[in-house]
């Protein structure tokens, strides 16, 4: 079928176990496509069209890139349990939190002590990503700084649940608990014995954290890569051509256009936009493998860049 959610991920991803708990939430049936954790990625570059990030959903030839426009697509489609009960503004900002002033810190920790046991490929794979080095000796000096950085955006998370709540904003969880769980799963998935300090510490957060990871992640089947493609080729997007009137750059559907990540993995996914929004943009693109796809991006993130 071609509306089913199929999923693209690899099991560490810190990232796609946002999604993966956004599942278990919904109680979503779901398809997993296993990618590999670095480049190249012969099965999913035919898809995005140069996007390399994980992870990425698909429904039938609606390509989805990034957890904060996934996160998005599932409420829309799936509004109950809704994952934004409170409001659904600022629930998806806090993804910026999570994804990148607490991310750099518990990636320097992790990789500061295991860095030195990482593949070369892996490692020269994060690099070029970053446009930086990936360097275990700063990493491991950084690691006093970070600890505390880490210690210090987990106690908002322990003050957030001090008066006895289940979850963050309530008795369910909710897209906040989504986003303030996935480094505490990162870190505590690679390092169980450097993080036991941080829960010791706080112990209502690893109750918490114990009650999130009992959820689950919904019902779930394997999928071969090349079946996606297949199901991508066969199917039409659901996507409808709508001008956006209150675009800052005057960007309408037709035009050429870029898109890429404005922090890492920038790579430049090139396409005709078919819709445009405050938080979303849909082009259309083509490859032999997949025919013709609508690869979705969020706003927020990403730059877009008009190609005369």
């Amino acid at each position: 079928m071609s509306n089913e959610i199929i999923f693209h991920h690899y099991p560490t991803s810190p990232f796609s176990e946002k999604i993966r708990l956004i599942f278990g939430i919904k109680k979503l049936v779901w398809r997993s496509v296993e990618i590999p954790n670095m480049m190249p990625k012969p099965d999913l570059i035919p898809l995005t069209g140069g996007y390399r990030k994980t992870p990425v959903m698909q429904i039938g030839a609606d390509i989805i890139c990034d957890t904060q426009l996934i996160a998005r697509e599932l409420e829309r489609r799936f509004p109950a349990p809704s994952i934004v009960p409170y409001g659904r503004g600022l629930p998806y900002g806090l993804g910026f939190w999570a994804d990148r002033i607490v991310f750099m810190p518990t990636v320097a920790i992790i990789f500061g002590e295991i860095g030195d046991a990482v593949p070369e490929a892996f490692k020269k794979d994060r690099a070029a990503m970053s446009g930086n080095t990936f360097s275990t000796a700063t990493m491991k000096a950084a690691a006093p700084f970070v600890r505390d950085q880490f210690r210090a955006h987990l106690s908002f998370v322990a003050e957030q649940l001090a008066d006895g709540r289940s979850f963050l904003q309530g008795a369910e969880p909710t897209l906040v608990d989504v986003h303030a769980m996935m480094n505490v799963w990162f870190f505590n998935g690679a390092l169980p014995h450097a993080a036991k300090p941080f829960l010791e510490e706080f112990a209502n957060v690893a109750t918490w954290y114990a009650r999130l990871r009992a959820i689950g992640h919904g019902t779930m089947t394997p999928m071969d890569a090349k079946e996606a493609l297949q199901i991508a080729k066969n199917a039409l997007s659901e996507s409808k051509s709508e001008r956006d009137p209150y675009d800052p750059n005057g960007r309408k559907p037709g035009d050429k256009v870029t898109v890429a990540a404005d922090d890492y993995g920038r790579d430049l996914v090139a396409g005709e936009i078919v819709f445009s929004n405050a938080n979303e943009i849909a082009i259309r693109r083509t490859d032999p493998l997949v025919g013709e796809v609508v690869v979705h991006f969020p706003r927020a993130g990403f730059n877009v860049t008009s190609v005369s």
